[in-house]
């Protein structure tokens, strides 16, 4: 095994400079079916597959939703851009939150914020987060840097290590790093949403 370590770093910050998210002008403001709005997140968030096969959304996963009371039902079978905001929320949410703590954190904007006239609404509250997200973009660059330049210092004193084996342990080292760092801040997130209130949902 060989890898460009250095080549690896570039990839990786080059990656997370070119992340991005779906924007609210990009959502179409009309009601949609379900197969639109598959097709639409489905083309949106391409990107971040990391295999072709990989499903963004399904009907089935919609249903799911809906049922556990993730997202509002839809009126007339048709789903409109605050619907979407909110299941672009639980795409990237539930790569790291449970369905149950998904509920504890959207059922408040769902059940105060979903289809208000007022100036604070769905989609007002996804920009602003996502602005948020999005500028510590370099601060991200910054850890990556730190986290992957701490690794190469790993295993370099240690004897009876060939190059490849040296090599695969700090590459081993920055992937544990990395890891330990989700691992914290999830845990942190949890903790957090655990001194949240139930969920209450209002009768429709």
């Amino acid at each position: 095994m060989k890898i460009n370590m250095d080549e690896l770093l570039d990839s990786m910050l080059e990656g997370i400079s070119n992340m991005d998210y779906v924007r609210s002008e990009d959502i179409p403001n009309i009601e949609l079916y379900m197969d639109q709005v598959t097709s639409f997140m489905d083309e949106q968030l391409n990107s971040s597959k990391r295999y072709d096969d990989d499903k963004i959304l399904t009907k089935t996963m919609i249903n799911n939703y809906a049922k556990n009371n993730l997202l509002p039902p839809p009126v007339k079978k048709k789903y409109s851009k605050e619907h979407v905001i909110v299941m672009i929320f639980i795409y990237y949410f539930k790569t790291i939150l449970s369905i149950k703590d998904i509920e504890t954190i959207l059922t408040p904007i769902t059940e105060k914020y979903f289809g208000t006239d007022s100036a604070v609404d769905v989609a007002s509250i996804y920009e602003e987060v996502c602005d948020t997200a999005k500028s510590q973009i370099q601060n991200l660059k910054d850890e990556v840097r730190e986290a992957y330049e701490t690794s190469q210092n790993t295993f370099k004193d240690m004897e009876g290590l060939s190059d490849s084996d040296r090599e695969y342990l700090q590459l081993f080292s920055l992937i544990s790093s990395l890891s330990f760092d989700v691992y914290a801040k999830k845990a942190l997130i949890e903790r957090i949403i655990d001194e949240l209130p139930e969920p209450v949902h209002k009768k429709k």
